[in-house]
């Protein structure tokens, strides 16, 4: 928890320490993560906004996601463009998991992920994030049997966005990482593909905005430790 002064500056950070979370941190998103799994009953389900830094960030961050594989079922990730839940230049993720009982064995086996970020352009005013943009994904995801997926990548074809990837081979990564990615950016090669000059001109000023934004945050910190 970050206090404010009248100002509105940055003043400390409390480190929560619960029994019953997984690992100790000031992380914000990670305690929320690690909160929202101790609310659900042993058959609860849970679909988890996230920033990118929850899929790779080390220590608890590693900790945390460990805990997850092992003792949640989590299923799924779906990776969306900046700006859609989180501020401006932020990009963020929705995770799925089912809790489990208590058990030796790992209750994750597979998570399949669907990126709906690399070559998608969304902006808040002119292009935003609508239900049918995410209809493919549904459709992967299969809520009506979601056991009976199937992959839309392939060795054959390369640019399906819908993939899985296996419990271990996901924590053989570093840092147990789960920000994955596979599709090649068309932006860096193909300028023909670039979105409209309007377009790319309102993201970067979304980026710029973004990076004042955290700017001003590490200043409150600074500030706030001198």
């Amino acid at each position: 928890m970050t206090f404010t002064t009248d100002e509105g500056e940055a003043e400390g950070d409390l480190t929560y320490n619960r029994q019953d979370f997984w690992a100790t941190t000031s992380n914000k998103q990670l305690n929320f993560v690690q909160h929202i799994r101790t609310m659900l009953k042993t058959t609860g389900r849970a679909a988890v906004v996230v920033p990118d830094n929850v899929l790779f960030e080390g220590g608890a961050g590693e900790a945390i996601r460990r805990k997850l594989l092992a003792m949640t079922e989590l299923h799924t990730i779906l990776r969306l463009p900046t700006g859609i839940f989180y501020a401006q230049g932020v990009k963020a993720n929705v995770i799925f998991f089912d809790n489990r009982v208590a058990s030796p064995d790992p209750q994750t086996r597979d998570v399949w992920y669907y990126d709906y970020r690399t070559n998608v352009h969304h902006t808040l005013k002119k292009k935003p994030l609508r239900y049918d943009d995410l209809a493919e994904f549904v459709a992967c995801y299969n809520p009506a049997n979601r056991h009976a997926r199937k992959e839309t990548w392939s060795e054959e074809n390369p640019e399906g966005r819908w993939r899985r990837y296996g419990r271990q081979e996901l924590l053989d990564r570093d840092k147990a990482s789960l920000d994955l990615f596979w599709l090649k950016d068309k932006s860096l090669t193909d300028l023909d593909n670039l979105p409209e000059p309007d377009v790319l001109a309102e993201e970067i000023i979304e980026n710029l905005e973004a990076g004042l934004e955290s700017l001003r945050s590490v200043l409150g910190a600074l500030r706030s430790g001198a």
